[in-house]
């Protein structure tokens, strides 16, 4: 079996074939627990999708238990410039999830559901 050196920055060898060979990109990471996430509604006052949106999250985050929190573009002005042609944008964890539409099931399997 062959070895790599370097385990980690210890000067230690790593055997061929653990965690310390494969990319970071492929490493799976504990994924976090539904109540461990959070859902942000990006959008604003007298928008149908949002309307839309929000019910939909309301209903995928409180069977999961996730908690979410709603913004509004109009009293935001980085929130506006970023993403004033998509709202309502859904973000998970800070992350861009979904703009337009929100789709339970997609938003639930995010979610860990």
């Amino acid at each position: 079996m062959g070895t790599r050196s370097g385990l980690h920055g210890t000067g230690r060898a790593a055997p061929a074939g653990t965690m310390a060979d494969m990319s970071p990109l492929l490493r799976r990471t504990p994924r976090k627990k539904p109540t461990e996430r959070t859902v942000t509604l990006i959008g604003k006052p007298d928008c149908h999708l949002c309307e839309d949106a929000e019910a939909v999250i309301k209903q995928v985050c409180d069977e999961l238990g996730t908690p979410w929190e709603k913004k509004d573009i109009t009293q935001d002005e980085e929130l506006y410039r970023a993403y004033w042609e998509q709202i309502p944008v859904v973000l998970v964890d800070g992350e861009q999830h979904d703009f337009w539409r929100v789709d339970p099931k997609r938003l639930r399997t995010a979610l860990g559901g």
